[in-house]
Parts: structure tokens; sequence; C-alpha cells
């Protein structure tokens, strides 16, 4: 009784086994696969460390890389380093805008020392002085206006003949700009000094 149920019990058992190895595996299955290698193995544990739990780590890492970012962009403001500048600041035909305001002397840069200037003559309750104020406002806004003008005409010209197949949209703008800052307080920093033609 007990050999003829232990025998029945056997003989489906390896009928299963039999058609089981005898059906195609599934190429998905992870047993299909070669055991990964130790180096794979860790730098996919690595991925899987770093990888943020949750919202407050993945915050403060974006926050981390975003001030790396911003050092290394103050850092290329200050030397010039094209790798690390913003957009604005990139490319050929930007450097040569920036060297060609840098190389000269313009109205424009000195507008807020002056402005400070006639801001207090003007405050100064004597008519003459007042009078002297309004005056110097004028001939300072003509002056800048005049310079512009010029300096326009002239770097169009220079890109024109330095860079004529670069787009150069925006370039000028960028250049009259850039003339309005003191040369002591312009990002990117000046790289040539004054009269050196770039």
């Amino acid at each position: 009784m007990f050999r003829s149920r232990s025998n029945a019990e056997k003989a489906p058992t390896d009928k299963v086994t039999a058609d089981l190895s005898k059906a195609p595996r599934d190429p998905e299955a992870p047993k299909g696969r070669p055991t990964p290698k130790r180096s794979e193995a860790q730098t996919q544990r690595r991925r899987a460390s770093t990888a943020p739990t949750d919202r407050k780590e993945a915050a403060k890492r974006q926050r981390e890389a975003r001030r790396v970012d911003m050092a290394k962009q103050r850092e290329a403001l200050a030397n010039g380093d094209q790798r690390y500048l913003p957009a604005r600041d990139k490319g050929p035909v930007r450097k040569f805008v920036r060297d060609f305001v840098d190389s000269r002397f313009s109205v424009a840069e000195m507008f807020l020392p002056l402005a400070v200037i006639i801001l207090v003559l003007s405050m100064i309750r004597i008519g003459s002085l007042q009078n002297l104020s309004l005056l110097l406002w004028l001939v300072v806004i003509v002056l800048i206006v005049l310079d512009s003008i010029g300096l326009a005409f002239r770097l169009r010209k220079a890109l024109a003949a330095r860079f004529p197949d670069e787009p150069k949209k925006g370039a000028v703008a960028y250049g009259l700009m850039r003339t309005l800052q003191m040369r002591r307080l312009r990002l990117p920093k000046p790289q040539v000094k004054r009269g050196e033609r770039p």
C-alpha cells in the first residue's frame, strides 16, 4: 500500500521536471544571464547607494551641484576662462567685443561718478550751481550718446572684418552695455590694457 503510493507520487514529479527542462527559457529570466564581474556589481551598488532616497536629500545634492557650478562661473568671470562663462559671455565674438570695449576709454564708463557729482551740485541751494548741474547733465548725456554711436559703428565694422561668417546678433548691444560699467567693476574682468588693440 505504501509502496504503490510512493511510486505513484514519484512518477508525476519526474514528468514535471522533464517537461520543465524541455521548455524554452525566457531570455529575460534572471538566471539566463552570466554572473556579473565584481567590478560591475560594485559600480551598480555604488550607483544604488548614491541615488538620493528622499526629496530633501535630492534637493540638498542639487543645491550643492549648483553651488559648485556658481563657484566655477565666478572664477571664470574673474580670469576669463571660456569653459565656465555664462551663455551670454561665451564665444569668440563676445570675447572680441569685450576686448574691443576694454581697450578704449569711453565717456559712458564715467557716468556713475559724474552723476553723483551732478546730483550733489543740484542739491546745493545756489542758483548758479543748480544751473551748472543742469548744463552738466545735458553735456554728459550728449557726450555719452555721441561716443556710443561712434563706438557702435567702429565695433560693427571690426566685427564684420574679423568674423564675416559668425552670427553677431546682439554683440553691439553687449558692447554698449559693457561701456556703461566702470572698468574696475566689469565682469568678466578686462583681459587687455587700455590702448592695446584686440
